[in-house]
């Protein structure tokens, strides 16, 4: 029994030869056993006759299976005690991400965005000013210098309200997120997460044994009568650029958010999701910045407007958890290149990062409207767009009949089109509306066009 998958990313012939290979290998298919003819196999998969024989041919010349003439394949003596070389085949091991024409990940940043030539004499300036200090560890809090530049860029551009002793290096949310997750789980048992919201933090704290409540969101943000009720002590929010949904929390309801944290030592983590990019007026203030004595933990990133490559971010900590996080991780080296955060401090001391996020606003504002018009075009009034007016992605609402998500991202993957799940972003069950996920940083205008266009054939 072969089970192949359309959404894997992998050929379809290289998940078939991967399964029968394991199955030889483990025993499964025993010695000699006569392997199923081509055109029966096709007929049974569902599949073309080519790639039966494509992964036949591998197997063969590679030796798991043997021909006889006339009578077909069969699978070779195997020493079935020698532990086989390479992995058992699991589709949720294999590259998640195959390479499509029209790729709407919403993470998906301009390939020629990064600042190369910038970044290279930055780079080399570090290198030459430093050169002794590479056979030293960085602080685990991270360069000063690089503090001192996020501190004075949030402080302006952010209105978060801090010291730079508060900020800590990290290498990318992720390592953020576990080493607030160790810091927090000696006194809090759950974290309260929207819902839909982002599937990174919920994986984090509950790898953390943390209990996941899910909490609604709506226009406003976070349902602030489920949260209070639903006995978490943590909320997770984003609240200036909800994901996926693109909402702003208004500041009546930041300001009751803050009064729900002040209650019964509660906390928030606030991640300034794709705050920088709002291509229709001004960035939106920090929650932080409401609160700055509170319980804010405030976390951001390099990764959406410079390169997530860089595993950059950073996390400002309230003065009542410093001192118990420096505590804790007092033994602990910087997990971030210090080269690389020198770099990026010369980088924002010379002015070329607010340069760079000014060129970004423009690029992805240029390609936010193509999408909104293609949308437009090509969907009519069988779709609603929300969200827009920020970030790098829109959530587009089918409003037609429509043979749902699943078969969607199955038909799109077949015209080169890639869609990552927005079922994934739902922490309980899917939503009764089928909800696509479409991110545009990556592609051109003209790519987005037709995208689009190809996209609304596979959904109707």
């Amino acid at each position: 029994m072969f089970i192949l998958d359309n959404n894997q990313g992998v050929p379809l012939f290289k998940q078939l030869y991967l399964q029968i290979r394991e199955q030889a290998l483990s025993g499964k298919l025993p010695e000699h056993a006569k392997l199923p003819s081509v055109r029966d196999l096709a007929a049974e998969l569902s599949i073309s006759r080519n790639t039966v024989e494509a992964a036949y041919q591998e197997l063969h010349a590679e030796g798991y299976i043997y021909s006889r003439q006339r009578s077909g394949y069969f699978v070779s003596a195997l020493d079935h005690d020698v532990s086989p070389l390479t992995m058992t085949f699991n589709p949720q091991r294999q590259n998640r991400r195959a390479h499509y024409p029209y790729d709407f990940h919403p993470a998906r940043l301009d390939p020629d965005s990064f600042p190369l030539a910038l970044w290279r004499t930055c780079f080399l300036e570090c290198l030459r000013e430093g050169s002794r200090e590479l056979s030293t560890y960085g602080p685990f809090l991270g360069d000063w210098g690089l503090r001192s530049n996020i501190w004075k860029y949030l402080e302006h551009s952010r209105g978060v309200i801090c010291g730079p002793d508060q900020i800590v290096i990290c290498s990318g949310l992720q390592h953020g997120l576990d080493l607030v997750a160790h810091l927090l789980k000696e006194q809090h048992s759950s974290v309260a997460v929207e819902n839909p919201g982002y599937h990174l933090p919920r994986a984090v704290f509950r790898n953390n044994r943390f209990d996941i409540v899910p909490i609604t969101v709506g226009p406003g943000g976070i349902d602030l009568e489920m949260l209070r009720t639903g006995g978490s002590t943590i909320a997770y929010v984003t609240p200036s650029h909800q994901m996926p949904m693109g909402y702003v929390m208004p500041i009546a309801d930041r300001r009751k958010l803050i009064e729900w944290a002040g209650s019964g030592n509660n906390l928030i983590i606030e991640d300034d999701y794709d705050s920088e990019l709002r291509h229709h007026g001004k960035p939106i203030p920090s929650l932080q910045g409401l609160w700055p004595c509170g319980n804010i933990i405030y976390l951001g990133t390099f990764s959406k407007i410079l390169s997530p490559a860089l595993r950059l971010s950073y996390m400002v900590l309230p003065e009542a958890l410093l001192a118990r996080f420096l505590e804790q991780y007092n033994d602990y080296f910087s997990t971030v290149s210090l080269l690389e955060q020198r770099t990026m401090a010369k980088f924002m001391e010379q002015g070329h990062w607010v340069r760079h996020i000014r060129r970004m606003r423009i690029l992805y504002k240029r390609k936010h409207d193509a999408l909104i018009e293609s949308i437009r075009g090509a969907f009519g009034a069988k779709a609603a767009v929300i969200g827009q007016g920020a970030g790098l992605h829109v959530v587009l609402q089918l409003l037609a009949q429509n043979p749902g998500e699943a078969e969607i991202i199955r038909r799109a993957a077949q015209n080169g089109i890639g869609l990552f799940p927005f079922s994934a972003t739902c922490a309980t069950d899917k939503p009764a509306d089928t909800n696509l996920l479409l991110g545009f940083g990556g592609m051109t205008t003209l790519e987005l066009e037709q995208g689009i266009f190809l996209l609304a054939q596979s959904c109707f």
